[in-house]
């Protein structure tokens, strides 16, 4: 079927005005922003501390050098964004696949909630390690 044959020969408006008010007005820009920002981030992040462990690899590489290397406060800026970036990707990563796959209204927003819960009490702790790490406590 046409596009002449859906719409009346009266209906002049553009594609885009017919589509407008279809669809979620919600978060779905801000959210797609974030991941690529986020993903945009871990890159350079991730290329960071991977050479610095093989750096370190030549010290031996045992807890003593490792907290040594994370008492630098470049070190634990550098790893407190890379843990806050690497948290946030994956909450809305895994925010995507529970909108996508899981279909009943209850389900998503417990599923939402727990993993919401999760990723912030896994993010939140992960970056109170960085800096007991670092302050050597």
């Amino acid at each position: 079927m046409n596009e002449s044959a859906r719409t009346p020969a009266t209906d002049l408006r553009a594609p885009l005005g017919r589509a407008r008010g279809l669809g979620s007005t919600k978060h779905g820009a801000g959210h797609w922003r974030w991941q690529r920002i986020t993903a945009a981030l871990l890159v350079p992040l991730g290329l960071w501390f991977a050479w610095a462990m093989v750096g370190l690899l030549e010290f031996g590489f045992d807890h003593s050098v490792f907290r040594a290397w994370a008492s630098e406060p470049g070190n634990v800026l550098l790893m407190t964004l890379f843990v806050a970036a690497m948290f946030h990707h994956a909450a809305l990563g895994l925010q995507v696949v529970i909108e996508d796959y899981v279909h009943g209204a209850t389900a998503k927003t417990v599923s939402l909630f727990a993993s919401n819960v999760g990723m912030a009490v896994l993010g939140l702790s992960s970056v109170l390690a960085v800096v007991r790490l670092s302050l050597g406590v």
